[in-house]
């Protein structure tokens, strides 16, 4: 069963700022992740958050495994993200 992807505001805010082929394949690989996204993603240490890798961008998600929702919570370039 698919899980579904909800969008926070925030992160809706920073795919329209990034250019049409980056949002793209950031909506590609969320798509693609979606049967299984334990097998993709990476915990953070320290948060309660996992990141997606997309090139050189970073999709931090929550997942919420009762309702089978990935949860994205920002997305922003690799250099800005972590701070």
């Amino acid at each position: 069963m698919a899980w579904d992807i909800e969008w926070s505001k925030e992160a809706m805010r920073s795919m329209g700022r990034l250019e049409r082929k980056n949002t793209e394949r950031i909506i590609n690989k969320l798509e693609s992740i979606r049967s299984d996204p334990r097998k993709f993603l990476e915990k953070l240490t320290g948060y309660d958050y996992f990141k997606l890798r997309v090139g050189d961008y970073r999709v931090f998600v929550t997942l919420i495994y009762d309702k089978q929702i990935i949860f994205i919570e920002t997305v922003d370039h690799r250099k800005r993200i972590y701070k």
